[in-house]
């Protein structure tokens, strides 16, 4: 279904390359527990960040992409106790299996950042301090119900019957501690003005009015450490307290760029973040708390969180706790890659909803777009122009200028314009139609009779427009598909150093460098669903 894009915010528009200053752009990604592998559903949150950070990079930005694990968490620690391992041990070596998982899906951050690492505790301390000095830290009684998977205080209204926590389905347990609490009430009247006043700040627009309605229903102050732990970072103001996991978490955003480091001139370049990538269960945090830690310590804040929705299988959210996850990597290996894996994963959920991921649908969408659109039209346009022009590319001309904007006039500015948006899943509709707009126009104009007639030009004007097409896609795949755009731009002729693209290249045909293609091969082989969902 089409979105309104007119009335959602951009996340930052994108300067043109070339221009006398560089635009930074700064986009993290939630950071994961490690008491699990990632599944489908979390790989889906990276994917989608490092669709946008590699559209940001060919958009001209300087873009730092941040992603990393949160260590620091009970359930962690359990796991690790579990296998006879410290928690240091276990995280270090988990942290190693998640970078795997992200190599394989390639994806692209330029960090990883741990929160068990000491850059990661000198900016916790730090921060905790000046929120604490500045008056808004205060030390309390805890009492009320805990969800040990959350890592989360839930309020006695948000537990579904039978006192479940409503996301895990698991029993809250009673707690009552003394520890310490962010006086986050105090920043009700700020986080309102600063919401209603940046539009762009929370995405979607239905996020943004589930924040509003927390905050008119009253904020109230969080707990903020933990008593009687060790696995954690020590509280700078108290012996036997560990700073609450999800307030340390949260900093990872800034300790990654050495906050707190004169030295370190990243935090200046790049900081506030342009867009924190989150899942929509954890807005509260960072709509809400995140803010308002940063405004207690006069830090600015970030400029957008887009929570994105939830990868579902056969109607439930994909989670550990109920057994239903798909692996990211055995996905990928079955639909011959990670690249075909991250197109049909963004072009079958829209990025802020909920959406049903299936293998059967999957396959039927692989086989349709991949297969026999995109991939058919890679080896029917150049294989015909190695039968019939020995592999020469014909030159440009008005006639070529012509059809080439009957097919694909307008699609770049539409493609942007939902990149800005996170709009993938429009995105990849827009520039769809190109693609099988040009798989019409060659029954349309039919080469292979072209090729019997004495006047060359209008098979070359056919075949030019065909291979423009062609390398309009190898650019437009880039930020969904990054190894096989590589690999058309190889067999079009062209250079395959994808880091060098812009943008614009995708709207400038006719390029009169361009003299010859590669030999085709099969980009996208069919597949078939197996037989255990058929």
């Amino acid at each position: 279904m089409s979105r309104p894009s007119a009335n959602q915010p951009t996340i930052c528009e994108s300067p043109v390359k070339g221009s006398a200053e560089l635009k930074t752009f700064y986009v993290t990604t939630a950071i994961d527990y490690v008491n699990a592998r990632p599944h489908l559903g979390t790989a889906y949150e990276k994917i989608g960040a490092d669709c946008l950070a590699r559209y940001k990079r060919l958009a001209g930005f300087d873009t730092y992409f941040l992603m990393g694990t949160d260590e620091h968490s009970t359930n962690v620690e359990k796991e690790a106790r579990r296998l006879g391992k410290t928690p240091e041990d276990y995280s270090a070596e988990m942290a190693v299996e998640f970078e795997k998982v992200w190599e394989k899906l390639h994806i692209s951050y330029d960090q990883f950042i741990r929160t068990d690492l000491p850059i990661h505790k000198t900016s916790v301390t730090q921060l905790f301090q000046i929120i604490h000095d500045n008056g808004y830290i205060y030390q309390g009684t805890y009492k009320g119900f805990y969800c040990a998977s959350c890592e989360e205080f839930v309020q006695d209204k948000d537990l579904t019957e039978g006192g479940l926590c409503p996301r895990h389905q698991e029993k809250a347990e009673w707690l009552e501690e003394k520890n310490y609490f962010f006086a986050l009430s105090k920043f009700s009247d700020a986080l309102k003005e600063y919401i209603e006043q940046n539009p762009e700040f929370i995405q979607p627009e239905i996020r943004r009015n589930e924040i509003l309605q927390v905050i008119a229903h009253g904020l109230e102050d969080v707990s903020v450490s933990r008593v009687g732990k060790t696995w954690g970072v020590p509280l700078p103001i108290a012996e036997g307290h560990v700073v609450y996991v999800w307030f340390d978490a949260l900093i990872n955003y800034i300790s990654a760029l050495g906050y707190g480091d004169k030295e370190d001139d990243k935090f200046k370049r790049y900081w506030p973040a342009d867009c924190h990538v989150i899942g929509k269960d954890i807005t509260r945090f960072h709509c809400l708390i995140w803010p308002a830690m940063l405004m207690a310590a006069d830090v600015p804040v970030p400029k957008s969180v887009f929570a994105h929705g939830f990868v579902y299988s056969k109607g439930t959210k994909m989670s550990k706790t109920l057994g239903n996850i798909l692996d990211p990597i055995e996905m990928s290996e079955f639909f011959g890659g990670a690249d075909s894996l991250r197109y049909l994963l963004l072009r079958e959920i829209a990025f802020d909803r909920d959406g049903d991921f299936t293998i059967e649908q999957a396959v039927t969408r692989y086989n349709a777009e991949l297969a026999n659109e995109l991939g058919n039209l890679f080896s029917r346009t150049l294989s015909m122009v190695r039968r019939y022009r020995k592999g020469d590319v014909p030159g440009w001309n008005s006639a070529a200028e012509q059809d080439f904007e009957r097919l694909a006039g307008g699609v770049v500015d539409d493609y942007c314009s939902h990149m800005d948006r996170l709009e993938f899943d429009e995105a990849l509709a827009a520039f769809w139609k190109t693609v099988q707009a040009a798989n019409r126009y060659v029954e349309e104009k039919k080469p292979w009779e072209l090729a019997k007639a004495e006047d060359p030009e209008p098979l070359d004007v056919t075949l030019r427009v065909l291979l423009e097409v062609l390398r309009m896609s190898s650019v437009l795949c880039i930020p969904f598909m990054p190894v096989k755009s590589a690999e058309m731009r190889i067999q079009l002729g062209l250079p395959s150093d994808i880091s060098a693209l812009e943008i614009s290249e995708a709207a400038r045909p006719g390029d009169p460098g361009w003299r010859e293609v590669g030999t085709p091969s099969p980009l996208f082989p069919k597949i078939e669903l197996p037989e255990s969902e058929q």
